[in-house]
């Protein structure tokens, strides 16, 4: 990566991290210091990370940390839960390859084992976080909509709106793994109407799928002193 890449990913990180207060002035110099960079590439991060919608500029031109209302999180999981049934409707018309069929059989086996663990360990959700991108990923890939794919990749840069933001905050209870399962159940289900080419059936369970990721940023606000334990970034969450 560039100089610029670099700087904006690290800038990206620190603010869905929780590492600023929603509001807090983001100063070019103090940051250039920080991140051991000049201030060029700072402004450059900084304007890019308003279109994403993570900053706001101040009528005197400064920018601040944005804070986000619940509404506002759940709206944004709803709308990647509509890109990606778009997806899945695209890759159930198209066809399920072999090769694509082989790599999601793969993921879902991992998931499978991963989730026979009781309790889940924190290697565990670590792991299923990457099993759970990884098959959103190859669905993602398959549709061939490169316009669909970058608004997925530009919805997934709000906080806890990508498909595995909130997994931390699952496991912590029985009723939380529960869903856990329950949501790794919709991962087979979508599998299956994927190869049988449903369409219709498989856009409405990708859809579906985001209802246990909205649930569990409603718990975790519910739960905020201990959401902030493994979820630092959700003070940027008000409300």
């Amino acid at each position: 990566m560039s100089l610029q890449e670099t700087v904006l990913m690290q800038l990206r990180d620190l603010i869905l991290s929780g590492q600023f207060e929603p509001g807090q002035r983001l100063a070019e110099q103090q940051l250039a210091e920080r991140l051991g960079a000049s201030r060029t590439p700072v402004r450059a991060a900084l304007v890019t990370l308003e279109q994403e919608g993570l900053v706001q500029a101040n009528e005197t031109g400064k920018y601040l940390v944005r804070q986000f209302t619940a509404q506002e999180v759940i709206d944004a999981i709803a709308v990647r839960g509509h890109l990606e049934g778009m997806a899945a409707r695209l890759v159930a018309e198209h066809g399920v390859s072999r090769q694509l069929q082989g790599q999601l059989l793969t993921v879902l086996d991992e998931g499978d084992r991963l989730l026979a663990d009781n309790p889940l360990t924190i290697e565990s959700y670590a792991a299923y976080a990457l099993m759970n991108d990884r098959f959103h990923a190859l669905i993602l890939d398959a549709c061939g909509n490169r316009a669909l794919q970058r608004s997925v990749e530009l919805n997934d840069k709000l906080p806890f709106a990508p498909a595995s933001a909130m997994l931390p905050m699952q496991g912590t209870v029985t009723m939380d793994r529960d869903w856990m399962l329950y949501a790794h159940r919709q991962h087979h289900m979508l599998f299956d109407a994927l190869r049988r080419g449903e369409s219709a059936r498989a856009q409405a369970l990708a859809v579906e799928h985001t209802e246990v990721a909205q649930m569990n940023m409603r718990l975790a606000l519910e739960r905020r002193a201990e959401s902030e334990q493994v979820l630092p970034g959700i003070r940027l969450v008000v409300g």
